[in-house]
């Protein structure tokens, strides 16, 4: 009874999509492209020569279909951040996962289908750090439009995509993160809809603006596209009320301040209620969550709110921003937020088939030899005592479609083994379709030299309840939110601490859970769940004739 309640909504959904479905087509070229930024020319690669990318706007039920043609000398995928892919895993994009790179010169359509799903999720890159720069917005409506809002439609809606600008090429970081075994550098910036703002050494950088008007109510859509920051953000002299986190609708929340995670999305209404006629700052900062002192970036970026009207050079108002170490600001954003339960959305499962503790860190290892920069020690992370490794000559869907050995293991382990050491391997745990999985994610206290740090840890092809978190080690009495959790498809697991989340492993395929730091995933914080099909229809069909290639 309980997994037909669970159906239910998703039988209701289909049956909506298919009375009024539409096809949203896109084109997307990726290529190289000249620009200057931070008083410096630049070549960077981008869709479209745009930063952000271009803005995916669909309605729930619709197909999404996006040609790319790789222009760029780089291998590259594309992963639709948050989308179920319900039997199209093909086309997650999660590099070395569900696909092979689509090579330079090379082209690939993306073609899924949006199910149960309404609110603001992003696209980006999902190989190396060139989801810097190549990353935009992916919009869902409501089938009955904003009528489909749970509450008053805003008179308008605002992206605001936040993310980070390095003054080198992208690649080029991330090769000599290797090299020294410690990480990618400091970026030189933090952007807000790709522009630095002005409150950076170049006059001129550029200052995202918006007009609004007075006494009107808007939709922020806020993503965080940064590459290994968690951010504040505010808009000086203005509140918001959060309604939506990761495309799922929350209890609304009040709040002067936005914190979110590489990779989360928060939508807040915000009413244009300050003084008419003016013009007011919104910034954003690093929260800077380490235990141990690091160099971070210590800007902040700024863009401007005009209200209509307003004289021309009128001085715009600076919200005050917390200090980049506020965690009790930071917390009690993150844990005070709760989901809004609906009829028409998936209930929280009561019955749990297969129970998880995933322990996951970062911690040192021997310089590779490859490594030629690197002193003393190299960085390594780990779940359950995994690194994970990438597979070089198969995708792990494309190698578990064909039965092709030797690709992949299934004997990743359901809890921390008592074993000494870190394994590099490419293993994934197995489950079967329609398990309910609970998972308690803990993060491992570091060195006293790496101290810890928070964790964005994402899941591709579902969303999850989030049920419980706290510091420390899990406490297994712990109290549950089983009323009204929130649902997530990127989590923040505190430094030192737990979070639990439950999901519906309903959705044939392999789908990774990793770190959404990216300094964090090539060291290895990563595991790959393996799904196996259902009863019919819920088998993965076979992969499209342009799927790319490994070579």
């Amino acid at each position: 009874m309980e997994r037909a309640a669970m159906l239910f909504p998703l039988v209701l959904a289909l049956c909506a999509a298919m009375a009024s479905a539409a096809v949203v087509e896109h084109n997307f070229t990726v290529g190289g492209m000249n620009i200057s930024k931070l008083c410096m020319d630049s070549v960077i690669y981008t869709a479209n020569e745009q930063m952000p990318g271009p803005t995916i706007e669909a309605t729930e039920g619709d197909t999404v279909v996006v040609h790319v043609v790789n222009d760029s000398p780089y291998p590259l995928s594309l992963h639709w951040h948050g989308i179920f892919q319900l039997l199209s895993g093909w086309a997650d994009g999660a590099h070395m996962i569900t696909e092979c790179p689509i090579q330079p010169a090379a082209n690939f359509t993306y073609r899924f289908n949006i199910t149960g799903q309404e609110g603001t999720l992003w696209w980006h890159a999902h190989s190396s750090l060139l989801r810097a720069t190549v990353y935009g917005a992916l919009i869902i409506k409501p089938r009955n439009g904003t009528h489909g809002y749970p509450y008053t439609p805003p008179y308008d809606e605002i992206p605001i995509i936040l993310g980070e600008w390095w003054n080198r090429n992208v690649d080029d970081v991330e090769k000599d993160a290797h090299l020294t075994g410690l990480g990618p550098d400091v970026s030189d910036a933090l952007t807000i809809n790709g522009m630095p703002g002005d409150q950076t050494s170049c006059r001129g950088a550029g200052v995202y603006e918006v007009e609004v008007e007075y006494n009107q109510t808007y939709l922020l859509r806020i993503i965080n596209a940064a590459v290994n920051v968690e951010l504040f953000f505010k808009v000086s002299g203005h509140n918001f009320t959060v309604v939506a986190i990761d495309a799922s609708y929350t209890e609304p929340h009040a709040t002067d301040v936005i914190v979110i995670a590489p990779g989360q999305t928060v939508d807040a209404l915000m009413t244009a209620s300050a003084a008419p006629g003016g013009r007011y700052y919104m910034a954003s900062n690093v929260f800077e969550s380490k235990t141990v002192p690091i160099r971070f970036n210590t800007g902040t970026v700024t863009g401007i709110v005009t209200y209509k009207g307003a004289p021309n050079g009128t001085a715009a108002s600076m919200p005050a921003m917390p200090a980049p170490t506020d965690v009790v600001t930071a917390g009690k954003f993150y844990w005070s937020l709760k989901g809004l339960v609906r009829p028409v959305d998936p209930p929280l499962p009561e019955t749990v088939d297969r129970r998880m503790l995933v322990e996951f860190g970062v911690d040192q290892a021997p310089c590779a030899p490859d490594q030629t920069r690197c002193r003393g020690f190299a960085l390594v992370a780990f779940m359950n005592r995994n690194s994970f490794q990438f597979p070089r000559n198969a995708s792990l869907l494309r190698a578990s479609f064909d039965g092709v050995p030797g690709v992949y293991t299934d004997d990743f382990p359901s809890s921390p083994p008592p074993l000494p050491g870190i394994r590099k391997a490419t293993s994934v745990k197995r489950v079967n379709h329609s398990d309910v999985v609970e998972v308690v994610l803990q993060s491992r206290a570091y060195s006293s030299v790496l101290g810890t740090e928070n964790h964005p840890i994402h899941l591709h092809g579902f969303n999850f309840f989030v049920l419980a978190q706290g510091l420390g080690t899990f406490d297994p009495n712990a109290t549950y939110n089983l009323v009204n959790p929130r649902v997530r498809n990127t989590v923040i697991v505190p430094g030192g601490g737990w979070t639990v989340i439950r999901f519906v492993a309903n959705n044939p395929g392999m789908w990774f859970m990793h770190c959404h730091l990216d300094a964090h995933l090539p060291l290895g914080l990563a595991m790959v769940f393996e799904v196996l099909n259902g009863p019919a229809p819920d088998i993965l069909p076979p992969p499209p004739e342009d799927f790319p290639k490994c070579y």
